[in-house]
């Protein structure tokens, strides 16, 4: 029998954009794990506990994620969600085309917010700018495709700040940065240390994900899921972007948005002290250490023909 959620999430403001999304967002690609049945029944409920800021890829599951999305979003459910997608092309013809794929798939003519995907190499920035995906980004926003423009990446605090100063150089102004954040980040290249101030500084919408490592955290002993939920939340975080494969684990989640109290300054020592000696060299973090993670480097035809 299917677990009921009966609680409801709490909003946040999103960075500068003057929307008010769920500080709790159901993220894409476990959508591709469970069966597609179960995965609409997943979006389903995380709406019904007001959990509407969705996230997804162009690439997840080779499109099976924003199908299933796109499915559980039918019969009058869109209105009711932020809907986020992200693209790997870095050219004008990519990303158009890419764009246009992942709206077909959900079923939509716009998305809420639109992310420049896998930023994990200090070139990405330049072949962005360099190569059409920005503007290729500006010509959807203008046509109503898209509403507000991000970019994510896992491998290093750097290359974050590299991107958002090309972007200032260039007088372009991202919406919303996605990163790691994680009892186990702050102790190798952090991003809450580099990144975190910066984005709050200047108003950016700050988007945590892996709040639990990729589940390394959870294997390792070193904390629980509630208590990584929560640890996540008590960051200046305006989402937390976190995989439910199963309506367990959005209950969950949603439990733990909806009672949501911050850490003290006490239990956050505790949680990282507890981490420290795990976190060395960035063992845990396999997708900032390796490529284990990195699905553009794998396929780089994603990026389009940059050369």
């Amino acid at each position: 029998m299917a677990t009921v959620v009966t609680k409801t999430v709490p909003k946040r403001d999103l960075g500068s954009t003057g929307e008010r999304v769920s500080m709790i967002g159901l993220g894409g690609f476990h959508l591709g794990k469970p069966s597609e049945d179960e995965a609409i029944r997943i979006v389903h409920a995380a709406l019904d506990a007001g959990v509407d800021f969705l996230d997804n890829s162009w690439d997840y599951g080779e499109g099976i994620s924003e199908e299933r999305m796109g499915k559980a979003l039918a019969g009058g459910r869109r209105d009711r969600a932020f809907v986020m997608t992200k693209v790997d092309g870095r050219t004008s013809q990519a990303a158009r085309q890419q764009l246009d794929e992942s709206l077909r798939r959900l079923r939509t003519d716009r998305v809420d917010l639109w992310q420049f995907h896998e930023v994990i190499r200090f070139e990405d920035a330049d072949m962005l700018f360099g190569r059409g995906g920005i503007e290729a980004a500006i010509e959807a926003r203008d046509a109503g495709k898209v509403r507000f423009i991000g970019f994510t990446g896992h491998k290093d605090p750097a290359i974050h700040l590299h991107m958002l100063d090309v972007a200032e150089r260039h007088g372009f102004r991202f919406d919303t940065v996605q990163m790691p954040l994680n009892v186990m980040d702050v102790h190798y290249r952090s991003f809450r240390r580099h990144v975190l101030p910066r984005l709050v500084d200047e108003g950016i919408g700050v988007l945590g994900m892996k709040p639990m490592g990729d589940g390394t955290i959870l294997s390792s002993g070193a904390a629980d899921a509630r208590t990584c939920l929560r640890f996540a939340l008590s960051l200046p975080t305006d989402v937390v972007i976190t995989g439910c494969d199963s309506m367990e684990r959005l209950r969950q989640a949603v439990e733990v948005a909806a009672e949501f109290e911050p850490m003290t300054g006490a239990e956050i020592r505790e949680a990282l002290d507890r981490t420290g000696r795990m976190a060395a060299h960035g063992r845990l973090e396999r997708y900032k250490t390796t490529n284990a993670h990195d699905g553009t480097a794998a396929n780089p035809a994603w990026l389009g023909d940059y050369r």
